[in-house]
């Protein structure tokens, strides 16, 4: 079914383009300030770091697999920021706590926290066991809770000490010199469900009702502190590779196996340092919500016009598409 979504979306786009445009000077708002980012050993978490010590931002790099973080951790030697790095299981809140921890002590604070560790699985819910979807849900979606839950305090600490004593009591403003902010990453599927996803649909949906949740508590509270949640499409990630499943999806007409695999990384098209870009100009100019590539815009758009039937519409779409695109006709083998 990603298939199909995506070649929809390629099709489509020919006649409704979408276009992101970055031109704002994004450095001011995040030089000399500190970023913890999970997942960072590769994909997404990786580019964020390199964008990041870029700008003259300090970050703490955390990812499951320490021969990549220290990969990341050597691409970024060189640039005048401190890196500092943990092999963490995102799924361990006590591990995330002592994390969030061992980050003040080293930085001295921290300004935001980028929730991007993920995984997928393929398997209908039928197919699925409960330890399966434990694996994703205790990674997607409690990864993404323990992350907020250990640094959110720690940030709007960091940013309350920058508080500005001009700001107005009358008109209930604060001003403050420093930022903080909570990006969680979520998906094009936490805004639509798709056959075979249903574990990562669920986690992806949970990770965007939690974060505009937290983004309006935030708002009243006048803190500094905001929450933007990030719906990527197909980045080029290691997100295929790493996947999880079963040959349950056979039941419903999809396959499995290295095949698949390699199927799925076709269209895994929007590169990953440009996707990590937009995130962070997301953050800096406090977007509630980040679409990242053609095929997410034009899939949430069909899906907010037709709310309830967006998935035989999309189906539709997919067929008919195949019906108009040419076929290519095989080399005659016949000398002229």
């Amino acid at each position: 079914m990603l298939n199909n979504v995506t070649s929809i979306a390629t099709s489509l786009r020919q006649h409704l383009p979408f276009h992101t445009t970055i031109d704002q000077d994004i450095t001011p708002y995040y030089h000399n300030h500190v970023a913890a980012i999970t997942g960072a050993g590769s994909g997404m978490g990786r580019e964020l770091a390199i964008h990041l010590a870029k700008m003259g931002c300090h970050v703490a790099l955390s990812d499951i697999n320490a021969v990549q973080l220290a990969q990341t951790k050597e691409l970024l030697v060189g640039y005048d920021i401190k890196a500092t790095m943990t092999v963490l299981d995102v799924s361990d809140y006590k591990a995330v706590e002592a994390w969030a921890d061992s980050v003040m002590v080293d930085h001295g604070k921290v300004n935001f926290i980028f929730n991007n560790a993920g995984v997928a699985l393929y398997s209908t819910v039928e197919g699925s066991s409960i330890s399966e979807l434990e694996w994703v849900m205790d990674i997607n979606f409690w990864g993404v809770v323990y992350g907020t839950k250990a640094f959110l305090p720690l940030i709007k600490n960091s940013v309350k000490h920058s508080e500005s004593p001009n700001g107005s009591k009358k008109n209930k403003t604060r001003q403050f010199n420093e930022h903080g902010h909570i990006i969680n990453i979520s998906s094009l599927f936490g805004l639509t469900a798709q056959p075979s996803q249903s574990a990562y649909n669920a986690s992806k949906f949970a990770v965007r009702g939690f974060t505009e949740s937290l983004r309006q508590e935030l708002d009243i509270q006048r803190c500094g502190v905001s929450a933007t949640c990030i719906h990527p499409g197909g980045i080029k990630t290691n997100i295929a590779n790493s996947a999880r499943g079963n040959d349950s999806i056979n039941d419903i007409g999809m396959r499995t196996g290295p095949k698949a695999i390699q199927s799925f990384n076709k269209f895994l098209k929007f590169d990953a340092g440009n996707a990590a870009l937009i995130i962070l100009q997301a953050a800096a100019t406090n977007q509630p919500r980040c679409l990242i590539g053609n095929d997410a815009k034009i899939i949430d758009a069909v899906q907010r016009v037709f709310p309830a039937t967006y998935s035989q519409i999309l189906n539709d779409v997919h067929t008919l598409s195949r019906k108009l695109k040419p076929r290519r006709h095989k080399k005659s083998s016949t000398p002229k």
